[in-house]
């Protein structure tokens, strides 16, 4: 049995058993796996879309979780964002496959070094052109593993992220440019630098709260400024008042999802 049949078998019967579900066990509907390349391996959920036929062609979106959600339970990476692709009206109108991996907790998903100023605030370093991190390397693998079966559809490949998340997001978009069919990194940051690389090729939305201690908004900034510097198309959104728990707000914007669905590549 091929890998592509053996994986069309697991996702069309689970696709059954998750039918049967109680609609209130949202986050159960992400199947728990392990990516497992050489010594390596990841955990990470999937939803799989109501119905799932596997001689169709659905969108895949990958959510990169923030810092505090690392580890190797499988279950940590689920606490933001899980639920809104989870509603029932949201797989009804628009059906994907939705991945959140989860990085281990001495590793990060962006090559980063941050530090404390002379104000006690954090700084950030970007590094993207050192060798991807264990964590990086492994979604890279997934991301490709999963776009090359055929159910799903290689021009909607989209890519969001939180925090270190966020930073993670940015990181892809350079180190695979030409996967991604729009971006949504929240309360991230990145290396102005590399948006040469995917600024004409990646739609971004860029979310942000403007007094954000932990990773401030200047990161955000910076990135969208570069990127319309480099001829990309980019929105950002500032929240004033908000710290970093911009994802609340973020998920909550009424045209994220259309937005999102309407890009192609």
């Amino acid at each position: 049995m091929t890998l592509s049949r053996y994986f069309a078998l697991v996702f069309m019967f689970t696709a059954v058993l998750m039918s049967h579900r109680p609609a209130n066990a949202q986050k159960e509907l992400y199947q728990a796996r392990l990516f497992i390349h050489e010594a390596d391996t990841m955990p990470y959920r999937i939803l799989i879309p109501d119905g799932f036929d596997g001689q169709k062609k659905y969108p895949l979106i990958v959510f990169l979780h923030g810092s505090g959600e690392r580890g190797n339970d499988n279950q940590a990476q689920l606490v933001h964002g899980a639920s809104l692709f989870s509603r029932p009206d949201v797989r009804e109108k628009y059906p994907a496959l939705v991945i959140f991996p989860q990085c281990a907790t001495d590793d990060y998903w962006a090559n980063m070094v941050d530090s404390l100023d002379a104000d006690s605030s954090r700084q950030f370093a970007f590094y993207p052109d050192r060798e991807a991190g264990k964590g990086m390397h492994m979604v890279m693998l997934l991301i490709t593993q999963l776009a090359s079966e055929k159910w799903v559809d290689q021009s909607r490949i989209y890519i969001g992220g939180l925090s270190m998340g966020g930073m993670g997001t940015f990181e892809l978009l350079y180190r695979m440019p030409d996967t991604f069919a729009a971006a949504f990194p929240m309360c991230g940051g990145g290396n102005p630098e590399t948006t040469q690389h995917f600024a004409k090729k990646v739609p971004l939305w860029i979310f942000h709260g403007q007094d954000d201690p932990v990773v401030k908004s200047e990161y955000s900034i910076a990135m969208a400024k570069a990127i319309k510097a480099n001829g990309g198309t980019v929105k950002l959104s500032l929240y004033p008042g908000v710290g970093h728990d911009v994802w609340t707000p973020a998920f909550q914007e009424a045209e994220l999802l259309p937005w999102l669905f309407s890009h192609h590549r």
